[in-house]
């Protein structure tokens, strides 16, 4: 058959289209990948790996869906398949993080031994609710924004501040590390709007001034990439309140209805 005959190669190569095709499911399998590792290295009391890991997670999980659009090799597997994997990589694997790094032991005190291990059980929980809704929506949102946190920001938030805090601190700086894990997942099951930038458009001319700040970002982060990564996930998860409170402040125009 002619169609079998222009498909199959010399040297047996798989043909290009066909290759570009599966990559973005190569790519959300390493995005799993990161998600399962940092939670072995989390058991292991390794958190620095186990947070670079979720930072790479978090980049694959970006650069998947991206080239998909690209090269319009978007299907309803790569969509499933990435939510199960964010789920892990994001949901599961932070969780986990958070309980092994400093939420459990016997040097804690009673009231954290008791719900520490349920507190980080809210960002999988969240996270699944958020996910869900997404894959319902996705058709009928806008895709300029995201309704709720992301759950990779949720995850770059929840695990990079360990990078500077002792698995020591004193208890209200713990009960205050639980505050702080509650407030990310409610702001992931919240209807704030977050920028998803998913309208940036690479073929456009106006977008080298967006390629010239990404180059600038790039370099800062080889400089100093823990404080300007932890910057970044910070400045993001606040983004949505503020921008929210801003526009409720914001006055009302003449031609705008009250």
């Amino acid at each position: 058959m002619k169609w079998r005959r222009e498909e199959r190669e010399s040297n047996g190569a798989i043909p290009l289209r066909r290759g570009i095709a599966i990559l973005p499911s190569v790519l959300t399998l390493a995005n799993m990948f990161c998600g399962y590792m940092a939670i072995v290295a989390s058991s292991r009391q390794d958190f620095d790996l186990a947070i670079w890991l979720i930072v790479i997670a978090v980049w694959l999980d970006g650069l998947d869906g991206r080239i998909a659009r690209m090269t319009r090799t978007t299907s309803e597997f790569g969509v499933e398949l990435d939510s199960l994997t964010d789920f892990l990589s994001f949901g599961v694997a932070p969780a986990l993080i958070l309980f092994h790094w400093g939420f459990v032991g016997p040097s804690q005190p009673e009231w954290l031994a008791r719900t520490g291990s349920l507190f980080p059980f809210l960002l999988p929980v969240a996270g699944a609710i958020r996910l869900a809704r997404f894959n319902i929506q996705s058709k009928v949102a806008d895709k300029r924004f995201f309704a709720g946190l992301p759950i990779p920001a949720a995850a770059g938030a929840a695990v990079l501040p360990l990078w500077y805090l002792p698995q020591d601190l004193p208890e209200p700086l713990k009960l205050a590390a639980l505050v702080y894990v509650v407030l990310l997942s409610m702001a992931m099951i919240s209807k704030i709007r977050w920028r998803s930038f998913k309208e940036v458009d690479m073929r456009k001319r106006r977008t080298s001034y967006s390629v010239f700040t990404l180059a600038v970002l790039f370099v800062l982060i080889a400089v100093r990439p823990k404080p300007v990564l932890l910057s970044i996930a910070i400045t993001y998860a606040l983004w949505g309140p503020i921008a929210s409170l801003v526009n409720r402040l914001r006055p009302i125009g003449k031609g705008e209805a009250a």
